[in-house]
């Protein structure tokens, strides 16, 4: 199965970010992908939460979600939106960060509300709490395709392994992991974390993410690191994008995951064990 994964710099405009997005989805299909997957909060990177008051929809009015799905079901393909930040109805009037699963006829199959919040101080310049805009999910995610079982997770969720091992024993053969990656954090972390978790787990990883610095009308402007990628079941880099936008194309052979899960057959082996 070829998969396509977009790195894109989104702005904090929903619209300037549908039509690149849309462009290269395009892009993608026409060159063979039948899996294509864009990164973390895809309609809008902003540290301002005024401004996403502004410019972000409930996921019933979403018009980026609305056109993918309408781009999925014309192009007869399979579109992971990594996440898109969304309204919600709850009382502090927090966001939702939320992956989306679109099957080819355009249909959400499955919804994943990032569980792991990104509240850190990475330097004593740069400083993040994902919590005071966005709630946080509560519920993991494994999805049933045509093509393979699927596991969700987004961006920070890769720190907490726990959360993998969870969705590779609910059977989950690709774990796709959309981020926007704090670019500090990133070249520190981001490839011995993904490959950890690609060896811990035997499965295909797929994680592409956002990449350079972020234009804002509103607060501060952010940078992410870039370098979406695809990891296989045994740890093997399959690609890595760099720091430029543009579309990366790698083809699954899911054989590879009953391989590595046969060499290695840690996911059941787990003892129970006292302390501390």
């Amino acid at each position: 199965m070829k998969v396509a994964l977009l790195q894109i710099t989104s702005s904090d405009d929903p619209t300037d970010n549908l039509a690149v997005v849309r462009t290269m989805l395009a892009e993608a299909v026409a060159e063979g992908a039948e899996f294509v997957l864009t990164p973390e909060v895809s309609n809008c990177v902003s540290t301002s939460r005024t401004w996403q008051n502004n410019v972000l929809s409930h996921e019933q009015d979403d018009p980026f979600l609305a056109a993918i799905k309408n781009d999925a079901r014309a192009l007869g393909v399979w579109v992971l939106i990594g996440s898109l930040g969304l309204k919600t109805d709850d009382a502090d009037g927090r966001f939702a960060n939320r992956s989306i699963l679109i099957d080819p006829q355009g249909k959400v199959v499955a919804r994943y509300d990032k569980i792991h919040m990104f509240d850190v101080q990475v330097t004593p310049e740069e400083t993040y709490r994902e919590s005071d805009g966005y709630r946080p999910g509560s519920q993991a995610v494994v999805v049933h395709t045509s093509f393979a079982t699927v596991g969700l997770a987004v961006c920070y969720d890769v720190r907490f392994p726990a959360l993998f091992r969870r969705l590779a024993q609910a059977g989950a053969q690709i774990i796709t992991v959309p981020a926007a990656f704090s670019h500090v954090t990133g070249a520190a972390h981001w490839e011995v974390l993904l490959r950890a978790r690609a060896i811990e787990t035997g499965c295909f990883i797929l994680a592409p993410a956002q990449t350079g610095t972020h234009d804002a009308s509103r607060g501060q402007a952010r940078r992410t690191f870039g370098h979406s990628m695809v990891i296989s079941p045994w740890g093997d880099i399959l690609a890595d994008a760099g720091d430029a936008c543009g579309i990366t194309y790698v083809d699954l052979d899911l054989e590879k995951v009953a391989q590595a899960r046969q060499r290695v057959p840690s996911l059941s082996h787990d003892r129970k064990f006292d302390g501390p």
